[in-house]
């Protein structure tokens, strides 16, 4: 075996432009690769701790910008321009066809239903009815287990303590409200100390794991499609017949017969999302504003529901069943994506809701534009047109 070199460390001060410029060299001295664009940071290496360790570069992935995307929501309203982070052609273009036809027909009127983000902790007992006795002893006690918990967040509520028995075992889903972060540390950390209370006051004193896996993190699953996980929104639109056949080239009824054989389909392979592509959108989206982007393995799964008007118009609707979105703390407060959350008026505190229903509302323009691309033939012509980058 070789000697192993670690990587240049500062155990002192890691975060400087000094020590990014010297595991750049490392790097170069190692590989032979000069990484010219990798160190160019726009940024103080000082604003990173918290988000990222051994810094030495940036990933500059190109943004665009798509709309006016006319939004009737309860927390954004107006025509609002979105950042699009993305090395795909065709994609900006095809989503802001897509907002012009819904901005055309008056816009998405977009709606959050629920919050709720878990942690999900599973209780052993050596028997099926002591598990059972357990969770008859936990909803007598809840008032408890909500106090441990809150008291270790100043915005984090426990409103639920799901249970669901498997043998000997009691898997529990602490459900939460978090505010404008999206939680996932928040409510392991508020969980913990309720697991903590509860295994030091209950008679029996039971162990436990802190995620017995029925939170589904960064995993798609049917019990948060059901349950929530995140924020559920809905963004939902009337189209005209008038204005689809005439930007679009696709009359309603092709449309709606189209996604009578695409739910078909989506049945038959166990699609988490039936509509055409929400996680397109919603990567980009997360990119360019500093989200967890791994959520999108979640956030993209949803329902799209439609109806074929007597009038002859379009009812298409977007249910997102897990956006995982935060307009405040985690990679949010980083320079370039502050600065797209601030383009759509949603960086910083009470601003959460508000960028969910415009990421439900472009996942819905997305959709628009490609499914009736698809119908029209101009799926293969326009990314042979904008999406080849051939050397």
């Amino acid at each position: 075996m070789t000697e192993r070199t670690p990587i240049p460390r500062d155990p002192q001060n890691d975060y400087t432009p000094e020590m990014a410029e010297r595991r750049a060299e490392f790097l170069r001295e190692r590989t032979g690769v000069a990484l010219d664009h990798v160190r160019k940071a726009s940024f103080d290496p000082g604003v990173l701790p918290g988000n990222i360790e051994n810094f030495f570069g940036v990933a500059q992935v190109p943004i665009g910008l798509a709309g006016p995307l006319r939004v009737n929501g309860e927390h954004a309203t107006g025509d609002i321009y979105v950042p699009l982070a993305t090395t795909e052609g065709t994609l900006v273009a095809s989503y802001s066809r897509g907002m012009r036809v819904l901005s055309e027909c008056g816009g998405v009127t977009a709606t959050v239903v629920k919050r709720s983000m878990q942690r999900a902790p599973v209780f052993m007992f050596r028997t099926a009815r002591e598990a059972r006795d357990f969770g008859e002893w936990l909803v007598a006690n809840y008032d408890g287990a909500r106090a441990a918990a809150e008291s270790t967040t100043r915005v984090g509520k426990l409103v639920e303590i799901e249970q669901y028995a498997l043998g000997n075992l009691l898997h529990l889903r602490f459900n939460y409200t978090t505010g404008d972060a999206a939680g996932q540390n928040m409510t392991g950390k508020a969980t913990f100390a309720a697991c903590e209370w509860i295994r030091s006051t209950h008679p029996m004193h039971p162990k436990y794991m802190l995620s017995g896996s029925i939170d589904t993190d960064k995993k798609h699953s049917a019990i948060n499609t059901l349950r929530t996980r995140g924020r559920r929104v809905v963004a939902e639109a009337v189209i005209r017949s008038e204005v689809l056949e005439r930007l679009m080239r696709v009359d309603t009824k092709t449309l709606f017969r189209a996604r009578q054989i695409s739910n078909a389909g989506s049945l038959m392979a166990g699609s988490a999302y039936n509509g055409p592509h929400a996680a397109n959108g919603i990567a980009a989206m997360f990119i360019a504003t500093g989200q967890d982007v791994a959520n999108v393995a979640e956030s993209h799964a949803g329902i799209t529901y439609a109806q074929l008007l007597d009038n002859g118009d379009y009812y298409w609707s977007v249910t997102l069943t897990s956006l995982i979105v935060a307009s405040y703390g985690g990679g949010t407060g980083l320079p370039t994506q502050r600065e797209c959350l601030e383009l759509m008026g949603c960086y910083g505190l009470g601003k959460a809701d508000r960028l969910a229903e415009i990421v439900a509302a472009t996942v819905l323009a997305g959709d628009v534009s490609l499914g009736s691309a698809v119908l029209a033939g101009d799926w293969v012509t326009s990314h042979e047109r904008l999406g080849r980058n051939r050397p």
